[in-house]
């Protein structure tokens, strides 16, 4: 079991910078689950943004976020970050993070969710 709580949301202008982080809870090692970022807005499916393999050593974005976004992660303090840069309003949605032991970008297959926390990107 797995509990994962957000942070770091909030209100940005366009061009600005937020650091969202998740600190997870497990009785299980933390280092053997790979991390992922998801984010939604209403009416629309969970998007995949972000993922990072349990050793920190591969990582993955979605088209629209790469070279804006990074995703990191610190297992000595159990927690995975997403540092986004030049945010577009287009970026403006709840962000959510997931853990699973298998490496996926389908929103399907990650078992563990945090409840999310909302970037919205001024314009």
């Amino acid at each position: 079991q797995v509990q994962l709580v957000e942070s770091g949301g909030g209100l940005v202008q366009a061009g600005g910078s937020l650091r969202l982080s998740c600190a997870a809870s497990t009785g299980r090692t933390f280092s053997t689950y790979n991390m992922g970022w998801f984010r939604q807005v209403p009416g629309k499916d969970r998007e995949f943004v972000a993922h990072i393999s349990w050793s920190g050593g591969s990582t993955y974005y979605t088209d629209s976020v790469k070279g804006r976004f990074t995703i990191s992660r610190d297992n000595a303090k159990n927690t995975v970050y997403l540092q986004m840069n030049s945010l577009k309003p287009e970026d403006t949605a709840v962000y959510y993070c997931a853990a699973d032991p298998r490496w996926t970008y389908s929103s399907r297959e990650y078992e563990y969710w945090g409840q999310g926390t909302q970037v919205t990107v001024s314009s």
